[in-house]
């Protein structure tokens, strides 16, 4: 059966002769939202929204049911880690100064931490005690943390990971939330910084 065909207006822009499937694909995806784009289904006359035609307001119907539980999946993921009881703390970063100062700042408020400072010492860590958090570090000097954070989350996927780097582009954090961080910390960083973040996953 063959497909129906439309002409797309959107603002000045008219897109000749589109396909119902491709049409229907940037609903899905969002890329059409209601109202916002005009078609004129080939054979028919009048520029109609596309949440108008029978054929087409299912997909909105679905992409609406769609982000929908994507919200609440959400919203179950933000409530689940903030009932977590946060005790076992991994500090992996090269700077061994750095990781004695913050190891001690946290020690004093009662949690338990390790430290590894290359990627092999961190992945020893983890297969044997299963941190609730990991403050990592992204330049490591046999390996990269991002890398890291992906093995980390498949090990030991309840672990909350924060990042802490110099390197924060906005590249390097939307790989880092793409692969299970849950919050990216600037360095330099202080002391109120890193223990606000822990307190944030407790409330």
């Amino acid at each position: 059966m063959a497909e129906i065909k439309y002409d797309i207006k959107r603002g000045a822009d008219i897109y000749r002769v589109i396909y119902g499937s491709r049409l229907q694909s940037w609903i899905s995806t969002g890329k059409i939202k209601i109202g916002e784009i005009l078609v004129w289904r080939s054979g028919l006359s009048g520029w109609r929204k596309p949440e108008e035609l029978p054929e087409l307001a299912v997909f909105f119907e679905k992409f609406k049911q769609h982000q929908l539980r994507r919200f609440k999946r959400q919203r179950l993921k933000r409530q689940l880690l903030h009932k977590r009881q946060i005790r076992d703390i991994l500090i992996v970063d090269d700077e061994k100064d750095m990781c004695s100062l913050l190891a001690d700042t946290l020690n004093q408020k009662k949690y338990h931490v390790a430290i590894a400072n290359t990627k092999r010492d961190a992945l020893d860590c983890i297969k044997r005690q299963m941190p609730d958090l990991v403050f990592l570090d992204l330049k490591l000097p046999d390996g990269d943390g991002i890398k890291l954070l992906s093995r980390i989350k498949k090990i030991s996927p309840q672990s909350i990971v924060n990042i802490i780097s110099a390197y924060g582009s906005e590249e390097t954090r939307d790989q880092a939330k793409q692969r299970g961080a849950y919050a990216f910390i600037d360095k330099p960083f202080t002391e109120s910084q890193i223990l606000s973040s822990i307190t944030k996953l407790s409330k």
